[in-house]
Order: C-alpha cells, then sequence, then structure tokens
C-alpha cells in the first residue's frame, strides 16, 4: 500500500493508549503483572501511570485525580489488542490468573483471539496475528 505522507499532518502511527481506571496502584500493579514488567508501587502517583513498555505505543493509565467531574465508564469494546505468539498458551495464563475472560477464543483460519477484562471492566484483546 502506497500512503502518501504529504497528505496529512498526522502520523500514521498510534503514539499512546489511555486506559481510565478507578484505582492507579491496583490497575498500575494488574497490567504490570499481566505484562511480565516489574511493579514499583513507589514510581505510581496520580493522576496518571506510563507502563514501561518496549515499543513505539505507549500505554498510560490515567485514574483522573484531578478532575472531580470525570465518571469512570469502562468500555465495553475491545479498546485494543495485546500480540501473542501462541494464543493457547496465553488464554491459559489468562486463566491461571483468574481474570475475567470475556468472549472464548475464536479462530478463523490462522488467526485466533479472545477477549478478557481488566479490574475496571475495560474489555481487552489478545491475538496471534
Amino acid at each position: 500500500m502506497n500512503i502518501n505522507t504529504n497528505a496529512s499532518p498526522i502520523s500514521c502511527k498510534i503514539n499512546n493508549v489511555f486506559i481510565h481506571v478507578s484505582d492507579l496502584k491496583k490497575s498500575s500493579e494488574w497490567y504490570c503483572n499481566l505484562l511480565g514488567i516489574p511493579f514499583n508501587e513507589d514510581h505510581i502517583e496520580s493522576p496518571v501511570f506510563n507502563i514501561p513498555l518496549p515499543s513505539e505505543t505507549g500505554l498510560t493509565l490515567d485514574d483522573h485525580s484531578f478532575d472531580p467531574g470525570f465518571k469512570l465508564n469502562p468500555s465495553d469494546h475491545v479498546l485494543f489488542n495485546f500480540f501473542v505468539e501462541d494464543i493457547n498458551e496465553a488464554y491459559d495464563f489468562i486463566v491461571g490468573k483468574q481474570i475475567t475472560i470475556t468472549k472464548e477464543i475464536e479462530r478463523i483460519d490462522d488467526f485466533a483471539y479472545f477477549n478478557f477484562s481488566d479490574l475496571d471492566g475495560n474489555i481487552l484483546m489478545i491475538c496471534n496475528n
């Protein structure tokens, strides 16, 4: 696909994903545990925590502590997906952590995915493509 990058001042890149949470410390620990990233509670300070990912796209948890009018409405639709090589291994890992599965593994040819929820009920996906 040939993309004309001169047609828009907006980069063809997702820079950062924000997830709105109710408890920044608990959610930070949960996401770090999910991703196998060391967790240090001393590094958590409201209103946001940038999870240290080794990729170009960032992941930020936001508790809106400076916005008293904010009302958390967890997404009941997939916000984004995490990539895995082995969908069955990932599924067993999520189940082993007693994380709620919201959609069982679906397979379409070589593509497979399943959905699960975080502590606040935001729906996330794991897929192999």
